[in-house]
């Protein structure tokens, strides 16, 4: 099938290049001209592991190709998809749907035969029935379909988790709608892939639905962290013995410096906006995002103590800034709390990231950029983990703190152990939810 894809983002970009994987015929539309020419010549503009081989893979069988003429794209196609940002709108937490209508708005002036308009963004429950509204108004004789077909990738997995995933929801209202996406979708199901099918408001509560309890399980354990401090408890155990009951499950539950990235942080605020609107509070929801804040700042506490209650005057290297490994997304990242709080307080930040640097030097000013983490941590009075990055795993402990002006360790990702620190000759280490060394830290 040819497929459309407007929006050549995180989602759009990875789902173009998965479905020509699958044999169908893309065409990606942006209207940023230097983003298109830079993957006309095999440039990535996001970091993806992988995503570079694949593109460049179906771009040569000719299953691939990208373009600023909508029309083009719309020619011969059967479905195309609208992947575009709804970023939290400024003011009322709202998801902002500009980009959407705006795109339902142009495939109404341009698409001239039967089309089946899916909307990959995430968006708010009714959305799809407005994509059809903004479609109608703006040319009345079109004759389209509309479906719902959230994405659930999460970055740095996401290739696999296109082409393995747990579930594929489908929101359709037509039988020709249906029936386009499963021809999509054939290659999945093929292969026993579950494919949800449902109307188009329950494909598009699901979204939410789903990344709210995810978050809500980050922020729970985050808190059973903070009490495992108080009482002695070990948060790591504590989420072994919980994720071991089949009915919890290990994913999600290790404790950190609080939830960020492209989802969490705008689809709560998202859904506990919908919850107000229709006067049905997410309550829990609400909490989640309060209590994730709060995180945040007691990591900050934590680092503050270890720099006997100022940061004035000394030089803190930091060990990731991007909210997760395997990706160079800063968006709402633990750092961008954390790092301002140090710069503001007097600190020298010296920062490290294998992939965060581009975003983070525009995100993080007045901090220090190294590529070795043996050069950032010299002379260094407090060395921060604050993203789980496979380079921060293995390091040798005992040169960091024989190079350290103090050696401090605040371990936000229960990487090392007190233990093992002490050994290495720091003099301090905390961590999140387990004993510090020393104890009376």
């Amino acid at each position: 099938m040819r497929i459309a894809m407007i929006g050549t983002g995180y989602v759009g970009l990875v789902s173009g290049v998965c479905f020509s994987d699958f044999g169908h015929d893309v065409i990606c539309v942006d209207k940023d001209a230097g983003k298109i020419e830079k993957l006309e010549n095999g440039e990535i503009p996001i970091f993806e592991p992988g995503l570079d081989v694949l593109l460049a893979k179906n771009v040569e069988a000719g299953r691939l190709s990208f373009t600023l003429d909508l029309a083009d794209a719309l020619d011969g196609a059967g479905a195309v998809f609208i992947a575009v940002g709804t970023p939290t709108r400024r003011g009322d937490g709202h998801a902002d749907l500009k980009y959407v209508e705006a795109a339902a708005r142009e495939i109404a002036t341009t698409a001239t035969g039967p089309i089946t308009i899916v909307t990959k963004s995430t968006v708010p429950v009714g959305t799809n029935r407005k994509v059809a509204e903004w479609v109608r108004e703006t040319n009345p004789d079109l004759d389209f379909d509309v479906a719902s077909n959230p994405e659930f990738l999460r970055e740095g997995a996401a290739i696999d988790d296109f082409m393995r995933p747990d579930r594929v929801v489908v929101g359709v209202e037509s039988d020709r709608a249906a029936e386009v996406m499963a021809e999509i979708y054939r290659p999945l199901f093929l292969r026993d892939f579950p494919i949800v099918t449902t109307d188009l408001e329950s494909a598009e509560m699901i979204k939410y639905a789903a990344n709210a309890f995810l978050a809500t399980k980050i922020t729970f354990i985050n808190e059973i962290a903070a009490l495992c401090e108080k009482t002695g408890a070990d948060v790591k155990q504590v989420s072994k013995g919980m994720g071991l009951d089949g009915r919890i499950g290990n994913k999600f539950l290790h404790a950190g410096p609080g939830y960020g990235g492209s989802c969490f942080p705008k689809d709560t605020s998202a859904l506990a906006r919908i919850g107000q609107d229709y006067a049905s509070p997410m309550t829990i929801t609400e909490a989640v995002i309060e209590v994730n804040e709060k995180v945040k700042r007691r990591m900050i506490e934590k680092l503050r103590d270890l720099c006997e209650g100022s940061f004035n005057g000394k030089k803190v290297a930091v060990l990731g800034v991007t909210f997760k490994p395997n990706t160079d997304d800063m968006r709402d990242a633990p750092s961008l709390t954390i790092v301002p709080a140090l710069v503001g307080g007097g600190a020298e930040v010296c920062a490290v990231d294998p992939e965060g640097r581009r975003e983070g030097e525009a995100l993080l000013p007045h901090v220090h950029w190294e590529t070795d983490v043996y050069a950032a941590t010299a002379g260094a009075d407090l060395v921060v983990i604050l993203t789980e990055w496979n380079e921060f795993r293995a390091l040798d402990l005992d040169r960091i703190a024989a190079g350290m002006a103090t050696s401090r360790m605040a371990d936000l990702r229960n990487i090392y152990d007190a233990e093992r620190a002490a050994a290495a000759g720091f003099e301090a280490y905390v961590s999140v939810g387990r004993k510090p060394f020393p104890v009376d830290l």
